[in-house]
């Protein structure tokens, strides 16, 4: 499981895509997952501390599981299925720890609400985490042959991401090379587009 944190949430120049990008916090890993520029607001209102009049969507559940008794614990970027993420909000009530199933950007605009922890499973990581070239600042993604610690200077080994799994994940490697990631892994990063 890997630990992360909101990085920034950037707007593809080409299409004004939003992606939320999060980094591991004990490591050089970076996930980017689109998101829908209601859900990119309701992250950046959040982490860039502006206050609004009324409970937007995502503090009405946020309080809602206070009041009723409930604490979020945490969030898990659980799996990645057809270039589609799914995300669990882990609550506990009581006793009993429960698990809701959430799509990821619904998850992180509650995360930063909760001030809990963001996870990835291995897994994810494994599939779609990127590494950044530290001379050129560009996203380093599915080198074949090439494990993803070993590009970052690790001597852990894992196997090759096969054709099919490229195939997979080349819309991701598109929208990455589309980007500017420039600024990133810096201490100045962005809560919203660039």
């Amino acid at each position: 499981m890997n630990e992360m944190e909101i990085d920034s949430i950037r707007v593809s120049l080409e299409n004004y895509q939003r992606v939320v990008i999060l980094k591991q916090k004990a490591g050089d890993k970076y996930l980017l997952i689109w998101i829908g520029t209601h859900e990119a607001e309701a992250i950046a209102v959040r982490l860039q501390e502006v206050q609004v009049p009324r409970p937007l969507t995502h503090d009405l559940l946020h309080n809602s599981i206070k009041e009723l008794g409930g604490a979020i614990e945490k969030v898990t970027i659980s799996g990645l299925e057809n270039d589609t993420y799914f995300a669990r909000i882990g609550v506990r009530m009581g006793e009993k720890s429960v698990d809701i199933d959430s799509r990821p950007s619904d998850a992180l605009a509650v995360a930063v609400r909760a001030k809990v922890p963001i996870f990835v499973e291995d897994e994810v990581m494994e599939k779609a985490g990127l590494l950044l070239d530290k001379e050129t600042g560009n996203a380093i993604v599915g080198t074949e042959g090439v494990s993803t610690a070993e590009a970052s200077g690790h001597r852990e080994h894992r196997a090759p991401v096969g054709k099919e799994e490229m195939k997979k994940l080349s819309a991701f490697q598109e929208f990455i090379e589309s980007m500017d990631m420039g600024g990133l892994g810096g201490d100045e990063g962005e809560a919203t587009g660039s």
